[in-house]
């Protein structure tokens, strides 16, 4: 979506992009914030993975039947899926999940699988680069999952990711998404310190997402040819000391940075100064 518009038609980047398939968790319980109950594995797991395999498996043979079939929408709805036209989104986080989605995406030969989440990503780097699934990695300002983790490992997945040549983006799901998106650039500035070269941080949120998405055609980069959406800072956009936006143009036009908060500023401001 663009942050412009008369309307939602008129924001819409792109519509019905893709599938989401929230992949069952392998373990439930436990965390070291749950203490004394540890993690257990989930006995249903290996159910509910087969419910999903069943009903790709429907689906991949109702979209390459070549007689007329009863229309079903569910599996209508995947049919661009399994013809590359739109993406897979898993969301899966432990290593357990991440290895079977991989097996599950071979499978069934899905052309654009992404990984959302992807905390243990790093731990089957090499898996991930192979078969060019890319991630796009949970908030970087969060806690680390299990208690023999690293207290810095949400900060340095990025780098980690980058460092085995996985493709990766920064996003932002969760509660409270709408108003912590502004720290967006913040959490890219995060991973910089902790070892992600500053162009890839710029890059984790501008080409790589508009890649992984499908729309790097038109936005992502400052190119010839593509839409003239960007922003100019007087400082560094990624550090929040330095972080003042002076300009900022979508498709082109140039949009207002006045803001109430700017305009009561400068009211006291100007109360306060004559005295």
């Amino acid at each position: 979506m663009l942050m412009d518009g008369w309307n939602w038609e008129d924001a819409t980047v792109s519509s019905d992009d893709g599938i989401h398939v929230n992949w069952p968790s392998s373990a439930e319980g436990g965390g070291w914030w749950a203490e004394p109950s540890p993690k257990k594995r989930n006995e249903k797991y290996e159910d509910q993975k087969a419910e999903l395999i069943n009903f790709f498996s429907d689906a991949k043979a109702y979209c390459d039947g070549g007689k007329k079939v009863d229309l079903d929408l569910r599996f209508n709805a995947m049919r661009d899926c399994f013809k590359g036209e739109k993406r897979v989104y898993f969301h899966a986080n432990d290593v357990q999940q991440l290895l079977d989605v991989i097996d599950f995406v071979r499978k069934f030969e899905l052309p654009f699988p992404v990984i959302v989440g992807g905390y243990d990503s790093h731990l089957i780097a090499d898996r991930l680069k192979e078969d060019k699934i890319p991630v796009m990695i949970g908030r970087v300002h969060s806690l680390p999952e299990y208690e023999e983790d690293p207290i810095d490992q949400p900060f340095s997945l990025a780098a980690q990711l980058h460092a085995a040549g996985v493709k990766f983006c920064i996003q932002n799901s969760g509660d409270m998404e709408a108003m912590n998106a502004r720290n967006l650039p913040f959490q890219a500035g995060t991973c910089i310190a902790y070892g992600l070269p500053a162009e890839e941080a710029v890059k984790s949120l501008t080409l790589n997402t508009a890649e992984i998405i499908g729309i790097n055609k038109d936005y992502g980069s400052i190119e010839e040819g593509k839409s003239a959406t960007l922003f100019v800072s007087d400082g560094d956009a990624l550090d929040m000391r330095s972080n003042n936006v002076s300009l900022a143009m979508i498709n082109g036009k140039f949009m207002s940075l006045d803001n109430s908060q700017k305009q009561l500023y400068k009211k006291y401001h100007n109360k306060y100064q004559k005295k």
